[in-house]
């Protein structure tokens, strides 16, 4: 269900955290994207799931953000999480394909969706061509991974590493969570194993 809203040009989106280590492999750029109908009970995100929330963020401007940073070598990647990326498919595609195209960013994408959803979807292999790694799958809060985890929330999930630039042992090195104080005093929790407070 992508947003019309969007027309490709711009996605709507939580939040982005120009600097993380518990959202794959190396320090990444992280953008969660605002709208999830998937529902999965225990969610990390529950904020993220309304679509009328977040803010639409030009694709330019984000590709301006992240090709900044890919400059000043400040992150090794660029991580995609929600809400539901697949959920605003041609504008998470317009982004992917210009990260591609501009940066030398590997890409990792967290979606509800499973594999066999994913080729279903119009653009579905146009935007696997611009992943790296895919964690794919419903999160299932009763079937927790045990450490070392490989970018998975839950057991359920899959992992497909589509490129050579991973392996599974790369991502058994990412903490599993971290926490960050912005410059604003906020206090945010990340990662895939999220620390219980």
């Amino acid at each position: 269900m992508a947003d019309s809203v969007m027309g490709g040009e711009r996605l709507r989106v939580h939040e982005f955290l120009p600097h993380s280590r518990a959202n794959g492999p190396g320090v990444r750029a992280v953008i969660w994207v605002q709208g999830c109908t998937l529902g999965c009970p225990g969610c990390f995100n529950p904020a993220t799931h309304s679509h009328a929330g977040g803010e639409l963020v030009r694709v330019d401007e984000l590709v301006e953000r992240i090709a900044a940073l890919d400059r000043e070598q400040a992150i090794e990647g660029l991580s995609i999480s929600g809400g539901e990326p697949l959920q605003q498919l041609d504008a998470l595609l317009a982004l992917l394909q210009r990260v591609r195209e501009e940066t030398t960013l590997s890409v990792v994408v967290f979606t509800g969706y499973a594999r066999e959803e994913i080729a279903g979807m119009d653009g579905a292999d146009e935007l696997l061509a611009c992943v790296d790694v895919l964690v794919a799958g419903r999160y299932d809060a009763s079937r927790p991974v045990v450490a070392p985890s490989d970018l998975r929330g839950s057991e359920n999930q899959t992992v497909d590493l589509l490129s050579g630039r991973y392996t599974l042992d790369d991502l058994r090195m990412v903490p599993p969570a971290e926490i960050i104080i912005t410059s604003q005093g906020e206090v945010w929790v990340s990662g895939v194993d999220t620390v219980e407070w």
